[in-house]
């Protein structure tokens, strides 16, 4: 009993503050101190200024020579393709509305790894598992917001199907994958950013998460209609049950034990990104929705993580 409440108290620590900004926003919106507006204005700062520069001072800072793990990066991405094409195929059977498709798919996969995921590890492993999981954190940051281009181009193009080139433009123009690639020359090698510019672009990492996560809670609303209500419950089995035991049980078939393996499951446990709500919302797809699944999955998260957590100590792992 104690080891679980101790886990409970950990992924409180960590997920406790998150669901606080969502009411928070959730709070602001209703109280009109966040206009539709601001919204619009902030979401774009997160999504082309305040989140990539997140992605960029953390990478730009760290040794990869030191920490790459070739082969929990590559079944990384391979696991990651694998429910990603299971998913679209699912989806394609089983959602109607075309443009809800992607919504649901991305909501499916992308986990909050970044942020999230990092957290819990360094609650777990301290500096040791951060610098383990950061390359790891970093290639599959890449290949989210490429496979989360995909799959809202495809959805909330309803007249033709996305050209590659079309499809290859918008990942290039993505600011996050910007942010990341930028930062890879710092990090693989001895170049410093100057120390004025790094200090600047950490004050805007800063901002990213409480400004996103009072956004994504001030678009909160459950009175969606019924096919998109009916959706949360499958979108949060499958980003907080199905995908990482998925990802943990394969990774536990070909060899990973110990820290690795809990670092994959407690990466892959996070909920879902609060970036695709913001990547949805500039897309043009429903916002609505985004939010929910990230609201949803967030609180889930609470119980799914601890239960996991305690597994992992008993094992002997964490």
């Amino acid at each position: 009993m104690s080891l679980l409440i101790s886990s409970v108290l950990f992924a409180l620590s960590i997920t406790g503050p998150i669901c606080l900004l969502l009411v928070l926003g959730f709070a602001l919106r209703r109280n009109q101190m966040m206009n539709e507006g601001f919204i619009d204005g902030a979401s774009r700062l997160v999504f082309n200024i305040a989140l990539p520069m997140l992605l960029f001072t953390s990478i730009a800072q760290t040794n990869f020579s030191q920490i790459i793990s070739f082969k929990l990066i590559g079944y990384g991405i391979s696991a990651t393709l694998i429910a990603f094409v299971l998913l679209e195929c699912w989806a394609s059977r089983a959602i109607d509305n075309k443009r809800l498709r992607g919504v649901v798919v991305q909501g499916a996969f992308r986990a909050n790894m970044a942020i999230i995921g990092l957290a819990y590890v360094n609650n777990a492993y301290g500096v040791q598992g951060v610098a383990a999981a950061a390359m790891y954190v970093a290639c599959l940051t890449i290949l989210f917001n490429v496979l989360a281009v995909i799959t809202l181009s495809r959805s909330l193009n309803q007249d033709e199907a996305p050209r590659l080139s079309q499809v290859a433009k918008s990942i290039a123009k993505n600011p996050l994958i910007i942010g990341i690639v930028a930062a890879l020359p710092f990090a693989a090698t001895d170049w410093s950013v100057p120390e004025m510019m790094m200090q600047t672009g950490q004050y805007l990492a800063q901002m990213t998460l409480p400004l996103a996560l009072l956004c994504t809670g001030a678009s909160l609303s459950l009175r969606g209609h019924q096919e998109e209500t009916a959706l949360l419950p499958t979108v949060t089995l499958l980003r907080l049950l199905i995908i990482p035991t998925f990802m943990t049980l394969g990774g536990y078939l070909i060899g990973f034990r110990e820290m690795e393996l809990t670092i994959l499951f407690l990466i892959n446990a996070a909920p879902t990104a609060a970036a695709s709500y913001v990547m949805v919302r500039a897309m043009g797809g429903n916002a609505v929705l985004a939010a929910n699944i990230i609201a949803i999955t967030t609180l889930g998260s609470l119980l799914s993580t601890s239960l996991g957590a305690a597994l992992f100590k008993g094992l002997g792992w964490l």
